[in-house]
């Protein structure tokens, strides 16, 4: 016998949808915020075992600590420099 609390379920529900779609990436990527204007970016998580990813990580950690309101990681940087990384992290 349990209780049916069908108003409390659908409020969860909604958050639920509502903040996932706020940081929705591929199933091995992450959303990371780069720049003043906080541009959104979808990465590889493969980037995080690069040593010039990392450094972005180590700038982010002593910037922002582990808070990141964004909901993906927030990278110190502008965007012309991330773009720069990551092109040369795509390369074969």
């Amino acid at each position: 016998m349990g209780f049916r609390l069908p108003g409390i379920r659908k409020s969860l529900f909604a958050a639920n949808q509502a903040s996932s779609k706020a940081v929705d990436a591929p199933k091995g990527y992450l959303a990371v915020y780069v720049g003043d204007k906080m541009k959104r970016f979808v990465i590889p998580v493969s980037y995080l075992n690069q040593p010039l990813f990392q450094d972005l990580l180590s700038e982010a950690e002593e910037e922002f600590g582990y808070d990141h309101p964004m909901g993906g990681l927030t990278i110190p940087c502008s965007e012309d420099t991330f773009q720069h990384i990551t092109s040369f992290l795509n390369r074969p």
